[in-house]
C-alpha cells in the first residue's frame, strides 16, 4: 500500500482507502488505477469491509486528461481492459466496499463509484459523463455498471447532452443508496462498513459474487445458483452459530428503529 496518490488506513475490522490527488480533483491516471488494483488484491487479513474516499473537495473528477495520449485501436483495447481488471478487483474482491461520495463524481470517477457495493453521497455531490462531448467513450466498465444503477436511457442522455445530476436527483435516479448532509458522507460510510463487517463473511461474499451473477442468469439458472449458494452459506460454522443464537433468543429481532 505504498503509492503516493493512494492512502490506506486500517481501523480495526475495516480499512479506509483514499484517493490522494486533491490538487488534481483526484483524477485517475494509470498509476493510481494500478495502485487501486494492487490494494484490493492484497487487503490485510481480518479486514471485513472497505471505505473508499477522495481527498479534498471532490471524490474523483475522472480520467486525468493531462496524461491522455494517442493510442491505436489495439492499445486502446488493452488500456480499457487494464481498467476493467482493476475495478473488477474492487467489485469482485474479498470484502464489500462502501464509497463516500462528495463533489465531483465524474467520468472515470463515476465508473469507480459504480464498482462499489454501496454508495453514500453528501449534498455537494454531482454526477456527469462528459466523454460524449470529448469524442470518446467510457472505457472503465461504465457501460456495464452504470446502466444497472440508473438505466440505459439516463446514461445515454448524460453522454449525449452532458446532463449533470445533482445530489438529490442523483439519489432518486439510483446513483447512491444514501444521501447525507454535506461533509458527512465519510462518517456514514464508515458506520455502514463497520456494520457490514459484522456479517458472516461468506454471506457478504455471496452478496458480492453470487447476487450480481444471478441477476444476469435466466430464472431457472438463477434459482439453481441461489439454492447452491444458500446451501453453502448455511453450512458455515458462523452461520450455524448465528441461527442458534436467534432461536435461543440471544440475537436482536428486526424492528422499524
Amino acid at each position: 500500500m505504498t503509492h503516493p496518490d493512494l492512502f490506506f488506513e486500517r481501523q480495526d475490522e475495516i480499512a479506509i482507502v483514499r484517493l490522494a490527488r486533491g490538487a488534481k480533483r483526484n483524477a485517475l491516471n494509470d498509476g493510481l488505477i494500478l495502485a487501486l488494483r494492487d490494494c484490493f488484491q492484497n487487503l490485510p487479513e481480518g479486514v471485513g469491509a472497505v471505505v473508499i474516499d477522495g481527498e479534498g473537495e471532490h471524490f474523483c473528477a475522472g480520467l486525468d486528461l493531462s496524461e491522455l495520449k494517442e493510442r491505436n485501436a489495439g492499445q486502446g483495447v488493452l488500456h480499457s481492459r487494464m481498467w476493467h481488471q482493476a475495478l473488477d478487483a474492487l467489485q469482485f474482491g474479498p470484502v464489500p466496499v462502501v464509497a463516500a461520495l462528495h463533489g465531483a463524481v465524474v467520468g472515470g470517477g463515476l465508473e469507480l463509484a459504480s464498482a462499489c457495493h454501496i454508495r453514500v453521497a453528501d449534498e455537494s455531490t454531482f454526477y456527469a459523463l462528459p466523454e460524449g462531448s470529448r469524442g470518446i467513450f467510457v472505457g472503465g466498465g461504465g457501460s456495464v455498471r452504470i446502466p444497472k444503477l440508473i438505466g440505459v436511457a439516463r446514461m445515454t442522455d448524460m453522454m449525449m447532452t452532458g446532463r449533470v445530476y445533482k445530489a438529490e436527483e442523483g439519489e432518486r435516479a439510483g446513483f447512491a443508496q444514501y444521501l447525507v448532509p454535506q461533509g458527512q458522507a465519510l462518517a456514514k460510510a464508515i458506520e455502514l462498513a463497520r456494520r457490514i463487517a459484522t456479517n458472516a463473511p461468506l454471506t457478504n461474499y455471496a452478496l458480492m459474487h453470487a447476487l450480481p451473477r444471478i441477476a444476469e442468469q435466466p430464472a431457472d439458472h438463477g434459482l439453481f445458483t441461489e439454492a447452491l449458494m444458500a446451501g453453502i452459506a448455511q453450512d458455515a460454522p458462523d452461520a450455524k452459530q448465528r441461527v442458534r443464537a436467534f432461536l435461543e433468543g440471544r440475537a436482536a429481532k428486526v424492528s422499524r428503529d
